[in-house]
């Protein structure tokens, strides 16, 4: 990949998932890389020690000099989440080329082989699965990724010394509508429910930001739709590219025989070029079977046989945050997931719930963004009933400011868990320590990230303690 003229690269936001995976890539190609984010996190501390320089203060007199000497020869890349009074932004666009993040993805994904894995929600889990099964089998394979993958510790994958054309795996991201800015010679849908309303306004028109999408799809290549993602978004989608629908129990790509047990789905794998008994996926969750159906689909069309694909489910440990289980013992369970709209908390505490059927289930959820609030309080409050006990927090605002009248506690009463509870974050240790939960699961996409340490050090501490 070229850029041509440039010989240096800045991230505006480069402590952001997406951002990152950009500069370990231009790090990767040589580049030198350096970037501002508003504060120092593990991630910022790994792109430091892997040769990038990264500030912290929001002033152009903390630009490395190497990068000020000649503008025309610097790419900066910029995120949304970065404020208009940045004083760096406003720096940039007087004198730099800048670029969002979506358009330079998109530049990538022209010049190679792209699958592009669209939703949302679904679609780092399933990008990441795809990434794996195709690397463990050999194929040169790129990713740029929504998370920290558990096999490669990286949401970036690099390919191989394979002759063999580099196929590029992305993350299309629906927010700010991004993913238009991409090249897919295949794209695949894991779901089309309404989110990012503060975006899109309503929910037909992300529906046909989606159709946008799929337009995009090279007319020679391919389109998976989950089931549920098809029948939303119109059956008679007028596209190029081979329609290939896949869900649970879809008329297509399907799973058999599945099977939840803690800490293992077991189910068979039904397609039109290969049917693959007795997989074991040791990532919970029905959703997460869902995601390998079409992971394997894809798999099958380059190339990898059944052995291989057999070994790579069995193989893949996930994404952190995304299901992850810090603690299998009984009766100190302990689970962190990313789930951050209705549906996910839906698919993620029914999974739980077939995992441990028996056992008294608290779930501690923060909500993010004020208007995904608002949007969609009912969604939340039927989905959280699931629990036994709720925990919830105060909504994270992340980019945005607060809404009068909308708050966490506009959720309490159409919860209909045996209990609930509305604490601050600061309060959540002294509840669980009281409460002694069975199995718990924390939930959100906010800082709620910042607790699962320090719950997880309690719940081994809780576990030794039994054990003694």
């Amino acid at each position: 990949m070229t850029f041509k003229g440039i010989n240096k690269v800045y991230f505006l936001g480069i402590g952001g998932i997406g951002m990152s995976a950009l500069a370990r890539w231009f790090r990767h190609e040589g580049y030198p890389v350096a970037g501002y984010d508003k504060t120092p996190s593990p991630l910022t501390g790994e792109l430091e020690k892997e040769g990038m320089q990264i500030i912290f203060e929001d002033t152009a007199a903390s630009i490395p000099l190497e990068f000020t000497t000649h503008p025309e020869e610097v790419l900066v890349v910029w995120t949304p989440a970065i404020p208009k009074d940045s004083v760096l932004l406003n720096f940039f666009q007087a004198h730099y080329t800048l670029k969002k993040r979506s358009e330079v993805l998109g530049m990538i994904t022209k010049d190679f082989y792209s699958i592009a894995v669209a939703g949302t929600h679904g679609k780092t889990s399933t990008s990441s699965l795809i990434a794996h099964l195709l690397k463990s089998a050999g194929k040169p394979v790129a990713a740029f990724l929504g998370g920290i993958t558990q096999n490669y510790n990286s949401n970036l994958i690099l390919p191989g010394k394979s002759k063999e054309a580099t196929i590029v795996v992305v993350e299309a991201d629906e927010f700010d509508r991004s993913f238009l800015r991409l090249h897919p010679n295949e794209a695949v849908v894991t779901s089309a429910d309404p989110d990012h309303l503060d975006i899109y306004g309503d929910e037909a028109t992300i529906l046909d930001g989606f159709r946008d999408f799929i337009k995009l799809v090279d007319k020679k290549g391919k389109l998976y739709l989950q089931s549920h993602a098809w029948y939303r978004l119109g059956e008679n989608l007028s596209i190029g590219a081979g329609i290939r629908e896949y869900g649970l129990r879809s008329a297509g790509i399907h799973a058999e025989n599945i099977i939840a047990k803690p800490g293992i789905f077991l189910f068979d794998y039904v397609g039109p070029k290969a049917q693959i008994k007795g997989l074991e996926l040791h990532i919970p969750g029905f959703h997460n079977v869902e995601n390998a159906l079409v992971a394997i689909a894809i798999a099958v069309d380059h190339g990898v046989n059944e052995e291989q694909i057999r070994t790579g489910i069995k193989s893949f440990k996930g994404v952190k945050r995304r299901f992850e289980i810090h603690s299998a013992v009984p009766g100190h369970i302990f689970i962190d997931d990313y789930a951050h709209h209705p549906e996910e908390i839906k698919a993620c505490l029914s999974s739980v719930r077939a995992m441990y059927p028996t056992q008294r289930l608290t779930v501690v959820f923060q909500p993010h963004l004020f208007t995904r609030t608002r949007d969609f309080a009912e969604g939340f409050s039927e989905s959280l009933s699931l629990a036994d006990e709720v925990v919830l927090l105060d909504i994270y605002p992340a980019r945005e400011l607060p809404i009068e009248g909308v708050t966490s506690a506009m959720l309490m009463e159409g919860i209909q868990a045996a209990k609930k509870v509305l604490i601050g974050k600061d309060q959540v240790m002294t509840y669980l320590k009281e409460s002694q939960p069975e199995v718990l699961v924390t939930m959100g996409a906010g800082d709620i990230d910042r607790l699962v340490p320090v719950i997880a050090e309690w719940t081994d501490s809780r576990t030794k303690l039994s054990e003694a």
